[in-house]
């Protein structure tokens, strides 16, 4: 009997220092969970992005990690459908003490919307998501960064408007939507500018994926609309440019959003998509790049291909990923440099963003990110873009950088973020909670 207890207690002890050492190794990484899309009708768009995020983890853990805090991440495919999307959500997020989840979908943000606080998961829904979300006193879990539909919508009126000498009372604007909340997300912004502007506005939605737009684009044919704004994704991209060739409308009178203006959507098309406008708001080149082709691609270490390295999306996907560690850099600096940030935490440092030039310059980063700063009310941090034009075989830039104009945006955002707050049964902010 004896002996058999000692056994045990050795046992016990043994499995117990295994646990403890399991424990550690857990502490010293960071998780940050993944949601992209390999698969299913979006895959073309989703895996550039995907491999981005990817790319700069592995760049950050190869300098050493976040104050020697490991990165690990895991992904889960979401194949773009908000079924999967939570379901991917809830098999991941047990696996921290609080995560980081970027849903790379607006279907996929409204239902996290609705856990995230309970769970103490913050998301970043960099340019996608709700766009009231930027309202941090009610939306505490939610961060668009870079800018939110609203403000894309609201660059690329700034454009046409310029464009047309300041006027655009009469002047007939078409958007051709992805029939889902993505699509339908800029709506609001472009009523309310239709109000003050005098421009007649028509919607044309499209169901997913997009392949079919013959009915859409004959709707186009017959009421000329000076202008279309194309908000697709993935396949209904390239149909919509398609559509527009079979049908004769110009397409330096398109303007895509920044996720309908990427590598994938014009290059089957090439000369015959020459002329076509997005939005894009990171740039194409910066020291990061080149130290990925080196570094990764050189030690074939890498998630993708080289020639993706520098592409729009993999560039969004890479600084999706940064602004993610910059917030566990973030909290970091308050709650204890090398040690695990929790949900709690890491949301602190979303919020409390201040990612300087000079910051961007150490990060490797200039010529990709802009300045952001964050706040208790401002969630989003940095709402300017610019337009890109495709000249039948890459992308060249148009404008310089465009601030959205808050002066027509603040007001909706507190209408649409108030109305949700009495849904939800939610109350403001306090200035004690944004302490916290």
């Amino acid at each position: 009997m004896k002996l058999r207890q000692l056994v045990l207690a050795a046992t016990a002890v043994a499995t117990l220092a295994v646990a403890s050492a399991s424990a550690f190794a857990q502490a010293k990484e960071q998780f940050f969970p993944a949601l992209p899309y390999r698969t299913g009708a979006y895959a073309p768009n989703g895996i550039p992005w995907a491999n981005g995020y990817s790319d700069y983890f592995k760049m950050i853990n190869a300098k050493g990690g976040i104050n020697g805090v490991k990165i690990s991440t895991e992904e889960c495919d979401t194949a773009y459908a908000t079924d999967r999307g939570v379901e991917c959500y809830e098999r991941l997020k047990g696996k921290s003490a609080g995560a980081i989840f970027q849903p790379l979908s607006t279907g996929i943000t409204f239902a996290l919307t609705e856990k995230a606080p309970a769970d103490k998961n913050p998301l970043i829904t960099g340019g996608y998501g709700r766009s009231e979300s930027s309202d941090g006193n009610v939306f505490k879990w939610n961060f668009p960064l870079m800018g939110t539909y609203w403000s894309g919508a609201d660059i690329i009126m700034q454009t046409i408007t310029k464009r047309e000498s300041g006027n655009l009372k009469g002047k007939k604007i078409a958007l051709v939507y992805h029939d889902s909340p993505y699509g339908k997300e800029p709506i609001a912004l472009l009523q309310e500018r239709a109000k003050i502007q005098g421009y007649d506005l028509s919607l044309l939605p499209v169901t997913a994926p997009g392949v079919e737009q013959k009915a859409t684009w004959l709707q186009i044919r017959q009421n000329k609309p000076d202008y279309v704004l194309l908000w697709g994704w993935g396949v209904m991209n390239s149909a919509a440019l398609k559509e527009a060739v079979a049908t004769g409308y110009p397409r330096d009178k398109m303007y895509g959003v920044w996720w309908s203006a990427a590598e994938p959507d014009v290059k089957d098309i090439g000369e015959g998509a020459k002329g076509y406008n997005g939005l894009v708001v990171t740039g194409n080149s910066g020291k990061i790049l080149d130290a990925i082709r080196k570094d990764l691609h050189g030690k074939k270490a890498s998630t993708g291909p080289v020639e993706e390295v520098g592409q729009v999306l993999y560039n969004r996907g890479m600084v999706s990923a940064a602004l993610a560690v910059e917030g566990a850099f973030r909290a970091q600096e308050r709650y204890g440099k090398g040690k695990v940030m929790t949900g709690d935490q890491l949301r602190w440092g979303l919020e409390n963003l201040n990612v300087t030039a000079a910051r961007i310059e150490s990060l490797g980063l200039t010529g990709l990110l802009r300045p952001i700063s964050t706040s208790c009310q401002d969630h989003e941090g940095s709402r300017s873009a610019r337009i890109h034009q495709w000249d039948g075989k890459k992308w060249n830039f148009t404008t310089d950088w465009i601030e959205a104009d808050t002066s027509i945006i603040k007001p909706l955002v507190k209408q649409y973020a108030d109305k949700y707050a009495a849904e939800k049964k939610l109350t403001r902010r306090t200035p004690a909670d944004c302490q916290s």
